[in-house]
């Protein structure tokens, strides 16, 4: 597969995930100004004891910075849709700014991660948007992370560009969205959906 093709696909799946993560986080902004008028409002997403958006929505972990942790969703899928597209449209963009979008991303999905171990451990109770997000972070992170690695732009050695080359990094991807899955599966089972 030629380079521009491969980067092409990768930047497609970057976009689509980037979509998808992107409508959750405005739902999840919509719930929030619906929350703030009435705080005993439920919403659709309020499948079970386990699985509640509102529940989740009312805790402090939901508000980190003040305001709807939904509103820095808006504005890292927007970013990522915006550089998925121009790189899918053969932009070529500077070093220093290939590893500015790494880095954010990085705290993305540090941030994406924090809140499910969050929910996981200390609320004791998911939202089911919130966990969509969270899988869609990791899909980006490790698109823009194997681009990166492909052209050169983290300086890693030669390995792992031939790694990346090969595709072999989605295995670290996917194992990590397993993990995920099965820490839900393992400790919620059927109470997910009763």
């Amino acid at each position: 597969m030629s380079a521009t093709a491969w980067t092409r696909r990768t930047c497609a799946e970057m976009a689509v995930s980037g979509a998808v993560g992107l409508v959750a986080s405005f739902v999840l902004s919509i719930e929030a100004w619906q929350l703030a008028m009435d705080s005993t409002t439920r919403f659709g997403c309020d499948v079970s004891s386990v699985l509640s958006c509102s529940t989740v929505a009312q805790t402090w972990q939901a508000r980190i910075l003040g305001f709807p942790n939904a509103f820095l969703g808006i504005l890292f899928e927007t970013a990522v849709l915006a550089v998925s597209v121009a790189l899918f449209a053969g932009v070529r963009f500077p070093r220093w700014y290939m590893v500015c979008v790494n880095i954010m991303y990085t705290v993305a999905l540090a941030f994406a991660y924090w809140l499910f171990l969050q929910s996981y451990f200390v609320i004791h109770v998911l939202c089911p948007w919130c966990l969509l997000i969270t899988i869609t972070t990791t899909l980006v992170f490790g698109g823009i992370t194997r681009i990166n690695i492909r052209e050169g732009v983290l300086g890693l050695p030669q390995s792992a560009r031939h790694f990346v080359e090969k595709g072999f990094d989605w295995s670290i991807w996917g194992l990590l969205v397993f993990i995920i899955c099965a820490m839900v599966a393992a400790r919620y089972g059927a109470g997910l959906i009763g």
